[in-house]
């Protein structure tokens, strides 16, 4: 994986696609060639089974379907030709293809490219992740295979994705917590708020029954999990919790300073530490501050 590549794909699906069209050749198969995009029998295109996107809103389809009835299609779906048979295969665009189907089409247009299944999967993390159409835990397993099937690290994964190492880092630890508190992420029953300071405790699905019963934020959780840890989440705690550490490597990478992050004991307030090294700096973050 080269850096042109990720480059292309942290600038989303459109810059990938630029001047790179398809349309058929001389005996009806299709090729790579600069033009525009061709129709194709909608039955004729079958889903990914490896796409990370598993849950799709009904009232969104409906809503979708609506309009497409009235407007069409506008933005083709990426295809690539199934293996060993006639059939196109979703890269991008499976909500689209699904809510055509609800309008009642029986042809959508499409892009389609070679693909391997590498570039397959980046595409479809990429598309649905700067559309915000995943949910945490799809968003995870997305990270996931492509680090044990494809051997990414982390670094590697955060420049064709366009987020922080440690936010990829933090995503992929969600997978740690038991089928049942993943399942209510999912649903969205609690929020990613509530699901990261469960991570490795024990018994974390008594205190996800705990949390959901008493309609508990997420500042509530934390100090739930700080008491049943017995110790403080926070900064210089019988070694420091993940998620502040998380967060103050993303405040660091944001800003581009060293920060740490402090809760005082037996509350949920605290404070933000910022540590500049010359007056540059200090200059540079008072700027920002003033805008």
């Amino acid at each position: 994986m080269n850096d042109e590549k990720s480059n292309k794909l942290g600038r989303g699906l459109s810059s990938l696609l630029s001047g790179k069209i398809i349309n058929k050749d001389k005996d009806n198969s299709f090729v790579d060639k600069i033009s525009s995009e061709v129709s194709i029998g909608i039955t004729k295109i079958i889903p990914n089974k490896k796409q990370p996107r598993k849950e799709f809103d009904k009232i969104e389809l409906e809503s979708l379907s609506s309009s497409i009835k009235e407007k069409g299609v506008i933005q083709p779906i990426l295809v690539r030709k199934s293996f060993g048979g006639e059939n196109y295969e979703i890269v991008a665009g499976e909500r689209r293809w699904r809510a055509a189907q609800l309008a009642g089409l029986h042809s959508v247009p499409v892009i389609i490219k070679k693909l391997t299944d590498q570039e397959v999967m980046e595409i479809a993390l990429v598309e649905n992740i700067q559309r915000e159409n995943l949910n945490p835990v799809e968003e995870a397993q997305g990270y996931k295979y492509l680090c044990d099937q494809h051997g990414y690290k982390q670094e590697q994964l955060s420049k064709i994705i366009g987020k922080s190492r440690s936010h990829i880092a933090n995503m992929l630890r969600l997978l740690e917590l038991p089928e049942r508190i993943l399942k209510n992420l999912i649903d969205k029953k609690i929020s990613i708020g509530h699901a990261r300071p469960l991570i490795g405790v024990e018994n974390a699905e008594e205190l996800l029954n705990k949390i959901i019963k008493n309609n508990l934020n997420v500042r509530q959780t934390e100090k739930l999990v700080s008491e049943k840890k017995g110790k403080i989440v926070g900064f210089k705690t019988q070694g420091q919790d993940p998620n502040i550490r998380e967060l103050e490597e993303e405040l660091s990478e944001k800003i581009g300073l060293k920060t740490s992050i402090s809760f005082s004991k037996n509350s949920t307030s605290g404070s933000i530490t910022l540590y500049y090294s010359n007056l540059d700096q200090l200059d540079d973050v008072m700027k920002r501050l003033k805008k």
